[in-house]
């Protein structure tokens, strides 16, 4: 079933989220009491308390916001990437919903994700709802069947049924021989890259080599060639 799927119906994705605010003493009074009450169930050490798990709040929709959002496409034997970036969550993501609603539609189109069933898909949709916009209609599974969601995880497709442990991307594309330039920065780095450097562009383009990384090993999957460097194109 997997290797009958054109890829050129298929829209890769990563996204890169940071706690809504630059620390912990920044937040409303009312936001701040209910994320205090939200790090009683994550605290794992006697010395956590709510102001050093703060760090961890951008991985909660409720708590964080999205800042990147990059997809690939296969188009005419190239594959092109482009981000959705900025300090402007809305913004950003009424350029993201634009495209998904003008270009993917679910009765001829996928999305593609690493871990994006549990992640990147509830969390757009959430910030989305947040922001007062519309879910468009290839990203929203409210009412919908299971078998009737468009929606590809290479994560999942990898457990073959074994729900027991996260598999990263970057362990697989290392199994799998998968070609990638050298980390920039890593999923823990985006917070500190955001807020204290202040260099979004970075954060972009290690969200779009993620992206591509997901084009790449769902290839493999496919047992096809991977996308080569001179086939990339930044759009």
């Amino acid at each position: 079933m997997l290797e009958k799927l054109n890829i050129e119906n298929i829209l890769f994705l990563d996204i890169e989220t940071v706690p809504m605010f630059s620390e912990y003493q920044e937040q409303p009074e009312s936001l701040k009491n209910l994320w205090n009450k939200k790090a009683e169930y994550l605290k794992r050490k006697e010395e956590d308390t709510a102001e050093t798990l703060y760090e961890r709040a951008g991985i909660y929709a409720e708590f964080g916001k999205i800042i990147c959002i990059s997809v690939g496409f296969c188009r005419n034997n190239e594959f092109r990437l482009k981000s959705f970036y900025g300090d402007n969550e809305k913004e950003l993501l009424q350029e993201f919903t634009s495209l998904l609603n003008k270009y993917y539609n679910p009765r001829e189109h996928l999305l593609c994700g690493h871990n994006a069933k549990e992640f990147d898909f509830p969390y757009i949709s959430r910030r989305i709802l947040i922001n007062g916009l519309s879910i468009p209609e290839i990203l929203n599974t409210a009412g919908k069947k299971p078998w009737e969601v468009n929606h590809l995880d290479t994560m999942d497709l990898w457990r073959f049924g074994d729900y027991k442990s996260y598999t990263s991307l970057e362990l697989l594309t290392t199994i799998f021989n998968i070609p990638t330039s050298k980390d920039d920065i890593n999923g823990s780095d985006v917070a500190r890259v955001y807020w204290k450097e202040k260099n979004i562009e970075r954060i972009a383009k290690y969200c779009e080599k993620d992206a591509l990384n997901v084009a790449q090993l769902f290839l493999r999957f496919q047992g096809k060639p991977l996308i080569k460097q001179e086939q990339i194109i930044y759009v």
